[in-house]
């Protein structure tokens, strides 16, 4: 069942859209399609979003319930993922760099705000289901599992299409990271890093909310 858009969703198609502005304009100054990959990063960041919000109010827990969990835990770390587009960010750049700056800040604190909002529902729909206390594990674990995939997005260059496209490659690396944590100290260092600075980000927001 779909829901109406609340103030915070209406703010965030704002914000979006605002970035997709900043894309659009510095195309057309520069004539570079240098920022381009911002427009499908979006539409892969608000994926997350669309499939939490058929769960906001899904009472039952069915097979068609765990399909649509199932597809938002593929796409959820996409939302977060724009963070690490500031990567991209340079000074050898055909536009001015306080718009690039503007440019690549808001589409990180975009990021941050779709996998807030989408986490929320979730949370909201596991609360129907489950008590306060495992609820609150879970949500860590999800943290986690979202840090771990900004991380083969990233610096593996997976994205959420190989779990069909290619999942034999991508379960190959999953299942030498989970069974020799010891010998990839790094993919967890940012792993729990990365996670740590969402819950930061996701709990203010939700206290604030508060």
């Amino acid at each position: 069942m779909n829901t109406p858009l609340s103030s915070a969703a209406k703010m965030l198609l704002v914000s979006i859209a605002f970035c997709l502005l900043l894309v659009g304009v510095r195309m057309y100054y520069t004539g570079s399609i240098m920022y381009g990959f911002y427009i499908w990063n979006m539409v892969l960041a608000v994926m997350p979003l669309i499939f939490s919000r058929q769960l906001v109010h899904r009472r039952p827990l069915h097979w068609r319930s765990l399909l649509l969990l199932g597809g938002w835990l593929v796409f959820f770390p996409n939302a977060p993922y724009l963070v690490t587009d500031i990567l991209h960010f340079t000074s050898a750049s055909s536009a001015p760099r306080w718009f690039d700056l503007v440019l690549v800040t808001t589409a990180a604190w975009n990021g941050l705000l779709l996998g807030a909002l989408s986490l929320m529902h979730i949370e909201g729909f596991l609360a129907l289901h489950f008590s306060k206390p495992a609820v609150s594990g879970i949500l860590l674990f999800i943290m986690v599992l979202c840090g771990y995939g900004v991380y083969l997005g990233r610096f593996l260059r997976f994205n959420s299409w190989d779990v069909l496209t290619d999942p034999y490659a991508l379960f190959s690396i999953v299942g030498q990271h989970w069974l020799q944590p010891a010998a990839h100290v790094t993919v967890w260092a940012f792993t729990l890093l990365f996670a740590g600075m969402f819950a930061i980000f996701y709990f203010t927001l939700k206290y604030l909310k508060q």
